[in-house]
């Protein structure tokens, strides 16, 4: 007895230990890295090293709890201006789009494996939800800098989706272990109302859950090293508390972990890194056990069916379910088409797999295998192409700042202030001379192992090691300051245009120099208002706007998400690329008045002047624009 549990343990953290090596590679190499825990699995499983685990009952549940504790960091990661921004798209994406993909995927899958449409259903609702683990690592490993819409939509989406994901497949598990074959009309009342239920009982106690963990944390003087476990456990029984009395868990969870996040907790600093490495440890957990689970010999039964329904759910229900979606929303076309392509399937899909065997139905096998293989097959197909898809479509924008080294200390009994270290990057502004503000507090300054006041350091240099006591909101000022160049510098006329325009400037003036076409109205904007208003009433770092012969560039927003710097350029400066659908609501709209118009009356041809003198002042130091070019 004593021998199985330390072979048991030795096997168990040799797995986990080779899982952790293999980030090393996956950072390398920019592969999925779930599809290499997933790989580990499978070769030390029944059909690899011979390690038998066909325990369903215990996958699901160590996976549910690894997932629980996944979706709690994940909302306690996610900033409420990142919401803000893209609640309306990732929203209708995490419902609408979770619905629609499953009965899109539900025809081809009746079609492919014979299914029955409640069983094919079934394994749509299993493959509806994306990972957002394997897209956000395959972004960090390529160090790729995505537009702050696209990355927060699909951040968002990704949290939220799951919850409704598995209602469905936990609902059609349970109609069809009942032997029930309910009218479509029956069917979706039921579904609605049962949906409505879970996920209000699991918002209810995910917001009540989110404001006592702040509150007991703020009112218990825990010590440090039990205050990151005692938040984890409070967070599962958020979770437990939801199922219990039938809400979602899996919303509750990640609603508890977004208020928490978004609030003024006590030590943030240290149960954000503690979160971090559970997370981690969970997702390594979860993908590791579902490897074992999976029998990879009873594959070549269904593998052809089962990567065709894969290519369809990449190409054909994903794409379609996704633009039918944001049609409300004045999305450019090449985010759509990123959207629609970055919705990796991952271990959520493989756990709500596992639901069929636990409700004990016919072909529970055969869709937990057709899943498996869908999943491993959008990971090989989608999961190396995310970065070069990105700079296809023109979503990289130049990093904001350079390389930055800092450390935020928490300080105890303190709520309204931070101890910030940051280390002086070479070519900082800081080592150029810059001063630091006011508002910020140097105290200390290490410099080649001696600690100094700051007022007797004189000016600091590249090394310096700076400790400032700041307000805990500071501004994105101090960073600035402290980080090198960016790699592509922020006026750089490759990416930002040639020019800068003053956006408190009247758009009128645009009007006068190059003759845009801007209307009467439009012509009492001032640029910035006019830029955002093209944009649909919210402007991000590089943002770009085509009027007539000129483009604006977004090169800096506030926190309040004003326009600060702008740049123009009379050709496109950025990568177009073409994408023939995806057209937005307002796109559809423009296209019907263009075509309106020209059958009412024919189109006037508009003389191109050139105008000498542009009254659009340039920034200083930079080249006058001018409508010569």
């Amino acid at each position: 007895m004593e021998h199985a549990i330390y072979l048991v343990t030795l096997v168990g953290t040799a797995l986990i230990v080779a899982a952790a090596f293999s980030s090393l590679i996956a950072f390398r190499f920019g592969a999925p890295l779930l599809l290499l825990f997933l790989c580990i699995g499978l070769a030390t499983g029944v059909d690899g090293l011979g390690i038998e685990f066909d325990n369903a009952r215990l996958a699901y549940f160590a996976g549910s709890l690894a997932l629980a504790i996944i979706l709690f960091d994940s909302g306690f990661g996610t900033p409420l201006n990142a919401l803000k921004q893209a609640a309306g798209p990732a929203l209708s994406l995490a419902t609408i789009g979770v619905v629609l993909t499953t009965g899109i995927f539900a025809v081809a899958a009746s079609y492919f494996l014979k299914l029955s449409w409640l069983e094919s259903s079934l394994l749509g609702a299993a493959v509806a939800s994306t990972d957002a683990a394997a897209v956000f690592f395959l972004l960090r490993a390529g160090e790729i800098h995505l537009r702050e819409r696209v990355r927060s939509t699909l951040e968002v989406e990704s949290g939220t989706n799951d919850p409704i994901a598995i209602f469905l497949t936990i609902t059609l598990v349970e109609i069809i272990a009942a032997h029930a074959t309910p009218e479509a009309n029956v069917l979706a009342a039921n579904l609605l109302l049962g949906f409505l239920a879970n996920m209000g009982l699991g918002a209810v106690i995910g917001v009540l859950g989110g404001f006592g963990i702040v509150r007991l944390v703020e009112r218990l003087n825990l010590d440090h090293g039990l205050l990151p476990i005692f938040v984890l456990t409070l967070s599962l029984m958020v979770f437990a508390a939801a199922g219990a009395i039938g809400g979602s868990g899996f919303l509750a969870v990640y609603l508890a972990g977004l208020i928490a996040g978004n609030s003024d907790i006590r030590a943030v600093t240290i149960l954000r890194r503690f979160q971090d490495g559970m997370s981690w440890l969970a997702q390594i957990i979860m993908f590791l056990i579902l490897g074992l689970f999976a029998t990879p010999s009873q594959f070549p039964a269904i593998l052809v069916p089962a990567v065709l329904l894969g290519l369809f759910l990449i190409f054909v229900a994903r794409p379609l379910a996704v633009w039918l979606c944001l049609i409300p929303f004045r999305l450019p076309r090449p985010e759509v088409a990123f959207v629609s392509w970055v919705g990796l399937r991952g271990a959520v899909s493989i756990l709500l797999a596992i639901t069929p065997l636990l409700g004990g139905l016919e072909h529970g096998r055969l869709i937990f295998n057709a899943a498996f293989i869908i999943v491993l097959v959008s990971l090989v197909v989608q999961g190396w192409t995310v970065g070069p898809l990105a700079r296809r479509l023109g979503l990289i924008v130049p990093a904001r700042l350079g390389p930055l080294d800092k450390v935020e200390l928490e300080l105890p009994g303190s709520a309204h202030h931070e101890l910030l270290a940051y280390r002086v990057a070479p070519g900082s502004p800081v080592a150029r001379g810059e001063r630091i503000p006011r508002w910020a507090r140097p105290s200390l300054v290490l410099r080649d192992g001696r600690s100094m006041r700051f007022q007797d350091m004189g000016r600091l240099t590249a090394g310096d090691q700076v400790y400032i006591f700041v307000p805990d909101r500071y501004p994105r000022l101090l960073d600035k300051l402290f980080a090198s160049r960016a790699v592509v510098d922020p006026e750089d006329a490759d990416f930002f245009g040639a020019f800068a325009v003053d956006p408190a400037r009247s758009a009128a003036e645009l009007e006068a120099a190059y003759g845009p076409g801007l209307t009467e109205a439009e012509q009492k904007l001032t640029v910035a208002a006019l830029v955002t208003e093209r944009l649909g009433g919210h402007a991000e770092y590089a943002d770009r706007v085509m009027i007539g012969p000129i483009e604006l560039i977004v090169r800096d927003v506030d926190e309040k998400g004003r326009i600060t710097g702008l740049g123009l350029s009379f050709e496109p400066t950025a990568p177009v690329a073409r994408v023939p659908v995806f057209m937005s609501a307002g796109e559809i709209g423009d296209r019907i008045a263009a075509l309106i118009r020209n059958w009412r009356r024919p189109a006037e041809k508009r003389p191109v002047e050139d105008v000498p003198i542009d009254p659009v002042a340039p920034a200083p130091g930079e080249q006058k624009a001018t409508g010569e070019g």
